[in-house]
C-alpha cells in the first residue's frame, strides 16, 4: 500500500511539472535589433533607439553644427536623468547618443567614465615604471566645448483595460564657456496597450 502511494505521488508530481511547472528558454534565434516589438508596457530597446536617433539627427542637422568647421566641437555627454517611475538604463542611452554623434564625423567626443581610468593611468606612468621620456601626464587633455544633458519623464494613464504610456526625452547642449543652451530638442513616444484575458 505504501509503495502504491509513493508511486502515485511521484507520477502526480511528474505530471504537474510537465503540464505547468517551471520552464526554461532553450531555443532561440537572432533577430534584427531594429525590429519593433512590444512584449510589455515598459520602456524597451526600440524606445531607446528612437530617442537616440532623434537626438543625433537633430543635433547634427542643427544650423549651428550642420557645416563642420576646421576644428570639431568637443562634446561631453553628461548626466541624463530618469524622472520616470521605471528603471531605465540612462547610461546605455547616453552611449547610444555618443556613438551616433561620433559616427556623424561632426563632433569630437569626450568620455566621462574614461577620465577616471586616464587619471589612474597617469599615476602609473608617473610612478617610475615607465620610461620618463615616454610617460604621459595630466595637463594635455582636450577640454569640452559643450555639455550634453537631458532628462526623461513619463505619464501613465490607465482606464479599465486600456493603458496609455507616454515618454518625453528632452536634451540640451550647453556651451561650457558661456552656459548658453545652444541647442535643445525633445522626443515624444506614446504607446497604447489593451489588456486581454490569458487563455490556457
Amino acid at each position: 500500500m505504501k509503495t502504491h502511494l509513493i508511486v502515485s505521488t511521484a507520477l502526480a508530481g511528474l505530471l504537474t511539472t510537465a503540464c505547468g511547472g517551471p520552464r526554461a528558454f532553450t531555443r532561440g534565434t537572432y533577430e534584427d535589433p531594429n525590429t519593433i516589438e512590444m512584449l510589455s508596457d515598459h520602456f524597451n530597446e526600440n524606445d531607446l533607439q528612437l530617442i537616440a536617433k532623434k537626438m543625433v539627427n537633430s543635433l547634427a542637422g542643427s544650423p549651428r553644427f550642420a557645416q563642420p568647421g576646421q576644428q570639431l566641437p568637443v562634446v561631453l555627454v553628461g548626466r541624463l536623468k530618469n524622472k520616470t517611475s521605471e528603471h531605465i538604463d540612462m547610461a546605455s542611452l547616453g552611449d547610444k547618443i555618443q556613438t551616433g554623434l561620433a559616427q556623424t564625423g561632426r563632433f569630437a567626443l569626450l568620455d566621462k567614465a574614461a577620465r577616471e581610468d586616464l587619471a589612474e593611468e597617469y599615476e602609473y606612468q608617473q610612478s617610475g615604471y615607465v620610461r620618463p621620456d615616454e610617460a604621459k601626464g595630466p595637463g594635455q587633455q582636450a577640454s569640452a566645448d559643450y555639455l550634453l544633458t537631458g532628462e526623461m519623464s513619463s505619464i501613465i494613464q490607465q482606464v479599465g483595460n486600456d493603458k496609455l504610456v507616454y515618454y518625453k526625452m528632452t536634451a540640451k547642449l550647453n556651451n561650457v564657456r558661456t552656459g548658453i543652451v545652444e541647442w535643445t530638442d525633445e522626443k515624444e513616444i506614446r504607446k497604447k496597450f489593451e489588456r486581454k484575458p490569458i487563455s490556457w
